[in-house]
């Protein structure tokens, strides 16, 4: 566990930042970009734990919240320093627990027939948002693998967790008796 005993450091005023494994790279290179949103969507993550979500949701949340922890540790360290730098991964049980949880919400709710427009309570509309930010972390980890060994899982898990937003806010709007805004293609 890290023991950090000064948040200021000065260390990147010039534009640059370590890794995990000490190498000094841009702040804006895609690995830094990769983790940084994720970073982003974890932030987001707890204003919709902090919002008048459902329960289950909460609790879920919370645990993802732990997990793109695990994601940002994986993507701050290079595939050729992991074995000098273990640390916490995304795993295939990580990418089950989001498709089960998936599953057992979808349950609740009607097939879809039409686009949903985010909305309908806050927390519902704070879901979509978290939603379009792990797709944009999905597709900054995507662009670093072109470029750069990435655990396979890393991008498997972003994708489901998206899929689970979605649903997500629509359980949420389900359970707390909110219409979802459907999106109407002839106004």
């Amino acid at each position: 566990m890290p023991r950090i005993t000064k948040v200021t450091t000065k260390k990147g005023d010039a534009g640059e930042t370590s890794l995990g494994s000490g190498q000094r790279v841009s702040k804006d290179s895609p690995r830094t970009s990769a983790y940084g949103t994720v970073d982003e969507l974890n932030a987001v993550i707890g204003v919709v734990v902090a919002s008048d979500v459902d329960d289950e949701i909460r609790t879920f949340l919370a645990g993802v919240q732990n997990d793109l922890f695990h994601l940002g540790a994986d993507l701050c360290i290079p595939e050729e320093d992991k074995e000098r730098f273990p640390g916490p991964r995304i795993e295939g049980r990580h990418v089950d627990a989001l498709e089960e949880c998936q599953d057992r919400l979808a349950e609740a709710l009607e097939p879809l027939s039409n686009f949903v427009l985010p909305g309908g309570t806050a927390a519902a509309a704070q879901l979509h948002l978290a939603r379009t930010v792990c797709r944009r972390a999905e597709r900054r980890v995507v662009t670093l693998a072109r470029l750069e060994t990435v655990a396979a899982e890393n991008v498997r898990y972003l994708n489901r967790l998206s899929d689970l937003l979605f649903t997500m806010s629509r359980y949420e709007n389900r359970v707390k008796g909110v219409a979802e805004p459907l999106w109407d293609s002839r106004a």
